[in-house]
């Protein structure tokens, strides 16, 4: 297949979609998680972004935290692939249990969908790559090593399903990743990111809404933390909060961490209210660092002390996005589309 045709190929899947705990101490990490809760896409939109918060972390000199025991995880690089490949590509997190909860299982949710398929990961942050190596001695493939390894096993059929929260560079960059393989398969899909559509805004303004109705009891502020991003598609912060209003959750907030809405912006809007509490929780795939230190840390800047500061009870619940079925089943149907699309 060609790059030509396959990006018409992609053209197509995207029409087709179209557009607790209570807080504890932070846990840092090194230069290896200097974004790893984004997604996210929302994660770092450039090379030089992944790099400047790589530095800023860089000094921290040792771990004195326990992430988890990362061989418990799967890291899906395995040979032996067969004809049929449906490849899962997340930014990643070296936080070892909260990846084999949200990331992991997001894979496993794939493998039970899709059972023709054999499903593998890979990993667009090779800062966290090389971490998770250096620290645990764990392998993960990047976007290059696994298309690499599909080619050389004789994959025919390949379909790729980011994790990634939004359509931004980073997924943009993955597209024209996957386009420079095109020749090695017969059949190449990529599919859409988990907020692309009206119906992929209503669905997990429903799951996180259910998630968290218990603390929905109006003395209470619900307070999302997003990564947020310079490009463009940091527009789907707003239009998620307005579809929260518009629906009448009047007591759900959106805020991200590198762009807008700030912290600040959130607290103003949460002193409108009459509230007594707030419950924070970060509308990433993951909860690691940006979850652990940015929203729950100590540090004086963490959104857990600028609540409490205002004279709020807090509560954060350090729970990625990727735990939620609803989130994982969303995954599904994207990767779904993605399938469809290689009949057309």
């Amino acid at each position: 297949m060609k790059i030509k045709k396959l990006a018409v190929l992609f053209a197509s899947v995207a029409l087709a979609a179209s557009l607790v705990t209570g807080c504890s101490s932070g846990q840092k990490e090194t230069a290896a998680e200097a974004a790893g809760t984004a997604d996210e896409t929302a994660a770092p939109e450039t090379e030089a972004d992944e790099s400047a918060e790589a530095a800023e972390e860089a000094k921290e000199d040792e771990e004195n935290y326990d992430t988890g025991d990362a061989s418990l995880d799967n890291t899906r690089n395995q040979d032996e692939i067969g004809e049929n490949e449906l490849l899962v590509v997340s930014f990643g997190t070296s936080f070892n249990d909260n990846r084999r909860f949200t990331v992991g299982a997001i894979e496993n949710a794939m493998e039970k969908a899709f059972p023709d398929y054999s499903v593998r990961r890979g990993f667009t942050s090779q800062i966290i790559i090389d971490h998770v190596k250096s620290r645990d001695n764990v392998t993960i493939d990047n976007v290059g090593e696994a298309l690499g390894r599909a080619a050389d096993n004789g994959v025919k059929n390949l379909v790729i399903q980011p994790t990634h929260l939004m359509n931004g560079l980073e997924y943009n960059d993955l597209v024209n990743e996957v386009a420079e393989y095109s020749d090695a398969f017969e059949k190449v899909a990529v599919g859409e990111p988990l907020l692309t559509s009206d119906d992929d805004f209503k669905a997990v303004m429903k799951a996180i809404t259910e998630a968290t109705a218990e603390y929905d009891d109006g003395e209470t502020a619900i307070c999302f933390m997003g990564h947020g991003t310079e490009a463009e598609s940091n527009q789907v912060y707003a239009k998620m909060q307005d579809m929260l209003k518009e629906a009448g959750h009047e007591n759900y907030y959106i805020g991200t961490v590198e762009a807008a809405p700030t912290v600040e912006d959130v607290l103003a809007e949460v002193k409108k209210g009459s509230y007594k509490r707030v419950v924070l929780e970060p509308l990433m795939i993951v909860a690691g660092d940006h979850a652990n230190n940015d929203m729950a840390g100590d540090d004086e800047g963490s959104w857990k002390n600028v609540f409490e500061g205002a004279g709020y009870e807090v509560t954060c619940l350090l729970r990625g996005l990727g735990e939620m079925e609803p989130i994982q089943q969303l995954f599904v149907e994207h990767a779904q589309a993605a399938m469809d699309s290689l009949s057309k």
